[in-house]
């Protein structure tokens, strides 16, 4: 049984590679608040930014991926607040770090020990989902560009602790996509001026990026990289 664990997708880019999965045969376990829409996702539900509630999830979450020959985990869910550097509250910055780093740490604890069997090593990964955000930074996201710089650090102190295990990672860093995260974010009116900042003059669909995770699910020769895709953004 080939199984993908993934976080957030109850829609977006989480959504759409929820979907991918299925369609390749996949068993699918979702962790998020909002049930995934797709037919077939195993949902635990769980606030991601609540160490309590992923905790009490822990012993579904072992009896959803029991038996898999091939474990993919995907951390897709994230926060974002509009802050600044010159003053966000610990506590707003923590809850941040709570989902955006915390959760995809303990959901590895409570997974690796599946992925290590001998039936799950080779092909097995950890990917995250970082953001154009992980490398660069724009005003008023302080925590978010924070924590997705940090993820970059995650993943690739996470490829040099698994060395040798047949488990291998990468962090896919989206550009601007056309998700609720981003239309929450940016007002209506910049949409356009958003769009026009990818070498394509459009917002990126969903699907491609879940089509990039998949790919990036398959190809072990990847691992410990950091993957732009953001149809060539422009910087201006």
């Amino acid at each position: 049984m080939n199984c993908l664990v993934i976080t957030g997708a109850s829609a977006g880019i989480g959504l759409a590679t929820a979907r991918r999965f299925l369609a390749a045969g996949f068993r699918v376990v979702n962790i998020s608040r909002r049930p995934c829409p797709a037919q077939g996702v195993v949902q635990l539900t769980a606030d991601l930014g609540d160490p309590a509630s992923v905790t009490a999830i822990r012993a579904s979450l072992d009896a959803a991926v029991t038996g898999a020959t091939r474990l993919v985990v995907i951390h897709n869910a994230a926060r974002m607040l509009s802050d600044t550097a010159a003053f966000t509250d610990d506590a707003a910055l923590r809850a941040v770090f709570e989902v955006n780093l915390v959760a995809p740490n303990t959901l590895n604890g409570f997974l690796l020990p599946h992925m290590r069997t001998a039936n799950a090593q080779s092909g097995s990964a950890i990917l995250y989902v970082g953001s154009t955000l992980s490398e660069k930074a724009v005003p008023g996201s302080f925590s978010y560009v924070t924590s997705k710089h940090a993820l970059i650090g995650m993943m690739r102190a996470t490829c040099q602790d698994l060395a040798g295990t047949g488990i291998h990672t990468a962090c896919i860093c989206p550009g601007f996509t056309d998700t609720e995260m981003l239309r929450d974010h940016v007002p209506s009116e910049a949409m356009g001026a958003i769009s026009a900042m990818s070498a394509f003059g459009r917002l990126i669909d969903p699907e491609e990026i879940a089509a990039t995770l998949s790919w990036a699910a398959d190809s072990p020769v990847i691992n410990g990289a950091v993957i732009h895709a953001n149809l060539g953004q422009v910087e201006r």
